[in-house]
């Protein structure tokens, strides 16, 4: 028995190249609507950012209150130069949870790949030396990802997996000890300033960029959102949903890679340790910032402003001098508290 379709409708298997080009795009950016994502016309900054945003205003004005030292130009740099890290890392991750998984592995692949960069360091020109380290947090990105999307193993437990290997690798690579005999000009990496603006901190801002306009302005953004919306209806309409699920895990290793970079560079020292508790902080900063971790729900400038938040939150507790060991609870407090709240609005907005 033949089967029929709707008065109006289209089968999917019947349309031509071209038409069942459109159809995928218009299913992705419908996807990637109904989960928080931006349409082509969409806003720069939607209800969600700007409610973080006066999260962020609200917290720096209620820090300026309790320290005078907070609002000094020498603090506000501090902030910026602190976000650089952690917003690398966020970029990744933000990817990573659009599609509905897990990156655990990015502390640990920041902290391998750093001692790969100083081994380099001592044999290669500074430029090389750097991109061996990127191509190595790609590749470490593009294992977990086949492993993930390829093989269907939890992305969870993937990662973590990987971090396990990635800190051990990080201790037998740098023989347990920190690498301090950098090239001098390797500071330049950090301390150079382009239109006067630290090299560092207007990396982020392109890096943030690219990616922004990466996720609302291309057919792979829309993919991605698509993919965390609901995978089989993007593998149904056509959507390449295993190498889109691939790409943001081999982004996050690349993008960790280089956060360690500038961390390096700043410190003139690798330590095998660095980059312990990153995911912690990377993950912390895109749930801040409005994206959901059932994936399909998020955009970078709120990323933006989850990780100005958490790097805002442990500025203060260090100029009000809150004891260390008090800084995590009264961090993960804050967090958890910014989310409900959040999450409560979005469920009154709805």
């Amino acid at each position: 028995m033949n089967s029929t379709n709707p008065p109006g409708s289209k089968n999917h298997s019947s349309l031509t190249g071209q038409e069942r080009s459109t159809d995928t795009l218009g299913l992705a950016s419908e996807a990637r609507s109904k989960n928080g994502g931006r349409s082509l016309a969409g806003e720069l900054i939607g209800r969600l950012e700007i409610r973080m945003l006066g999260l962020a205003l609200l917290l720096g004005i209620v820090l300026t209150i309790l320290s005078p030292h907070f609002l000094t130009q020498n603090n506000l740099l501090n902030v910026l130069d602190q976000s650089v890290v952690v917003g690398i890392v966020a970029i990744g991750m933000t990817f990573v949870i659009l599609t509905g998984g897990i990156d655990l592995s990015v502390g640990s692949v920041a902290g391998c790949t750093g001692v790969l960069l100083g081994r380099g360091l001592e044999h290669l020109p500074i430029p090389l030396a750097i991109l061996l380290a990127l191509l190595a947090g790609c590749a470490v990105g593009l294992f977990s990802g086949v492993l993930i999307a390829r093989f269907g193993l939890p992305a969870f437990v993937v990662t973590l997996g990987v971090m396990a290997i990635g800190r051990s690798l990080a201790y037998i690579f740098s023989g347990a000890t920190s690498i301090a005999d950098l090239p001098e000009s390797f500071s330049n990496v950090v301390y150079t300033n382009i239109l006067g603006i630290p090299a560092h901190v207007l990396t982020l801002l392109v890096l943030y960029a690219l990616a922004w306009g990466y996720l609302n302005f291309t057919k792979g953004g829309r993919t991605i959102y698509a993919i965390g919306s609901n995978r089989e209806a993007a593998r149904t309409a056509g959507l390449n949903v295993l190498a889109f699920s691939i790409l943001p895990y081999v982004i996050s290793g690349g993008l960790s890679a280089g956060a360690i970079t500038f961390a390096s560079a700043q410190v003139m020292s690798i330590d095998p340790l660095a980059g312990t508790g990153l995911e912690l902080d990377a993950i912390a900063a895109v749930v801040i910032g409005g994206a959901s971790l059932y994936g399909g729900r998020g955009s970078i400038i709120g990323t933006l402003i989850g990780v100005l938040i958490m790097v805002m939150i442990r500025n203060g507790l260090n100029l009000l001098n809150v004891s260390p060991f008090w800084q995590g609870s009264a961090i993960g407090a804050v967090i958890i508290t910014a989310v409900l709240i959040e999450r409560l609005l979005s469920s009154r907005t709805s």
